[in-house]
């Protein structure tokens, strides 16, 4: 029997982005494009042995998953040195990235370590919550309970914040 699947270079093609996003959302943008590559790299070994049936999109979002909190963790382990300490560090490590910690980025980067990778995983990758449970660990149950409590989270901050505005 033949094998029918595509060319490594057309997964880059049609999924590229969304790992992309995927990684900007669980490490920040300052390493994403780094951990998108080491995704890649991996996914381009493990190939071969790819079933051709095989959901290619959800066996990305996973491989970048794992590198992404490979990143996370080791960036905790080692030291940065820097020539100079800024004033006010951005809490995305992106001075002047227009945030300035109180936009939709800087609140959902304040969820919850799951809430923030179920959301991503759902509406960056639009993952299935069965393929995000698998990711994560737990039910679909649980995956989808998780993007409920963050997205309610996150509507509860920004209506806060909308109502501080008006009355100031």
């Amino acid at each position: 029997m033949m094998d029918m699947k595509q060319p490594f270079e057309k997964l880059v093609e049609l999924h590229g982005a969304t790992v992309l996003r995927v990684c900007r959302a669980v490490v920040g943008p300052s390493d994403a494009e780094d951990v998108w590559q080491e995704t890649f790299l991996a996914a381009l070994r493990a190939y071969p042995g790819l079933p051709p049936d095989a959901n290619t999109e959800a066996w990305l979002v996973t491989i970048a998953h794992r590198k992404s909190l490979d990143a996370v963790r080791s960036t905790g382990r080692r030291a940065v040195p820097v020539g100079e300490v800024p004033e006010t560090p951005s809490p995305h490590g992106v001075p002047g990235s227009g945030d300035a910690g109180n936009g939709l980025w800087s609140r959902v980067a304040a969820l919850p370590d799951k809430q923030r990778r179920v959301i991503a995983y759902r509406y960056l990758a639009d993952l299935a919550f069965n393929d995000i449970a698998a990711i994560v660990g737990g039910t679909p149950a649980a995956a989808r309970r998780a993007a409920s409590d963050g997205i309610k989270s996150l509507r509860t901050r920004l209506t806060a914040t909308e109502l501080e505005g008006e009355s100031a």
